[in-house]
């Protein structure tokens, strides 16, 4: 069975205070990102992980899955060729906590 695509959009903001005291927003980096995994529940499924906050289940889950895509992406980079085997371990082990049983690599 395909499994259904995804796509997101990423925009990242700088939120800071002027020398008036008014807040400032910048825009600082803004991408799509797609896969077939349901971002939400997996955020969802991450919070059972004992993190001390919510947003540190949602910081996780999106830093996985960007580093797991870079590395995908760039499997011939000499840089990722000491960690790229570790980080695959600790991602199947954390999938393997969270009941996942997506197939995919």
């Amino acid at each position: 069975m395909e499994k259904q695509k995804k796509s997101y959009y990423v925009n990242m903001i700088e939120a800071s205070i002027n020398e008036e005291g008014k807040n400032k927003m910048a825009e600082v980096l803004n991408f799509n990102f797609g896969g077939h995994h349901d971002i939400a529940a997996m955020v969802e499924r991450a919070k059972s992980l004992g993190f001390a906050k919510d947003k540190h289940a949602k910081e996780f889950v999106l830093a996985m899955r960007f580093m797991h895509h870079v590395i995908k992406k760039n499997a011939d980079n000499a840089l990722f060729a000491e960690f790229a085997p570790q980080f695959e371990a600790f991602k199947k082990s954390v999938k393997q906590q969270l009941g996942c049983d997506c197939n995919c690599k």
